[in-house]
C-alpha cells in the first residue's frame, strides 16, 4: 500500500486527490507542520526540504520500492504509474505540464504568500498584502482568460494541471478574490469541486486541520525553526 505522508494543506490535498481519483489503496500518515514533525529525522529522510507532502510506494518502477518528495513530481509518478490524468501525445502532454509548471512556480508560491501577509503576518505590511493580492488577481486572471477557450486548464481533458491548482483556490477568500471578476475560472473551480474523488480528497486529515493561532506553532511555520540548518 502506498504511504503518503501529509497534512491538509493544499500541497497536500493535490496528492490526496490523485490518489483518489486513481483509485489507488494508500495510507495518508499525518505530519502536523504546525508541532514541527516535518522536522524530525525520518521525515527528512523522505522529504530533505521539510515541506510535506512524500510519498512511499512499494512497488515502484521495476517492482522496486521508491519514495518522492514536492507534490509535482509526486503527481506527475503517479500519473505514469496509472496511465491517468496526462495525456499519452506528446503536443497535449506538454500543454498539460506548463500548466502543472504554472502552478508550480506561480499559483502555489504567489497564493501562498498572499495569503501568509493577508492572514498570518503578526504586522499588516500594506506594501506586502498589495503586492501578493495583485498578484493573486493577476494569476486569476490568466486563469480565467485560459478558461474562457478551454474546458480545463491543460486542453480538452482533466489533468494533473487541474488536480494542482484547485486546492489553492479554496481559500479564495482569504486572497482577497472576487469570484465574480472570473466568471470562466469560477466555473471550472465549481464543476471539479463536483467530482467524487475531489471531494474525498480534500476530506483527507482534514479533521486534524487547525487554526493556526498560538505562538509556538507560528514560530516553528515561520520562525527561526524554519531556518536552522538540518
Amino acid at each position: 500500500m502506498i504511504e503518503v505522508y501529509s497534512w491538509p494543506t493544499p500541497n497536500g490535498h493535490k496528492v490526496h486527490i490523485m490518489l483518489e481519483e486513481c483509485g489507488l489503496k494508500y495510507r495518508a500518515i499525518p505530519i502536523d507542520i504546525g508541532a514541527g514533525d516535518q522536522f524530525l529525522p525520518k521525515f527528512l529522510a523522505l522529504s530533505p526540504n521539510n515541506k510535506i507532502p512524500a510519498l512511499v510506494d512499494p512497488d515502484g518502477p521495476d517492482g522496486k520500492p521508491i519514495s518522492l518528495f514536492e507534490s509535482g513530481a509526486i503527481l506527475l509518478y503517479l500519473a505514469g504509474k496509472t496511465g491517468r490524468f496526462l495525456p499519452a501525445s506528446t503536443h497535449a502532454k506538454y500543454e498539460v505540464l506548463e500548466w502543472l509548471m504554472f502552478q508550480m512556480g506561480g499559483v502555489g508560491p504567489m497564493l501562498g504568500q498572499a495569503h501568509h501577509f493577508r492572514v498570518y503576518a503578526p504586522e499588516k505590511i500594506a506594501y506586502a498584502v498589495d503586492r501578493y493580492t495583485n498578484e493573486a488577481k493577476r494569476l486569476y486572471g490568466v486563469m480565467d482568460k485560459r478558461l474562457a477557450n478551454s474546458r480545463y486548464l491543460g486542453g480538452k481533458e482533466y489533468s494533473i494541471a487541474d488536480i494542482a491548482v484547485f486546492p489553492w483556490l479554496r481559500s479564495w477568500k482569504n486572497q482577497g478574490i472576487d469570484w465574480n471578476d472570473f466568471p470562466h475560472l469560477k466555473g471550472w473551480f465549481d464543476e471539479v469541486a463536483k467530482r467524487p474523488a475531489v471531494k474525498r480528497g480534500v476530506e483527507v486529515l482534514a479533521d486534524r486541520r487547525k487554526p493556526v493561532t498560538d505562538d509556538k506553532a507560528r514560530e516553528v511555520l515561520f520562525g527561526a525553526t524554519q531556518y536552522k540548518r538540518k
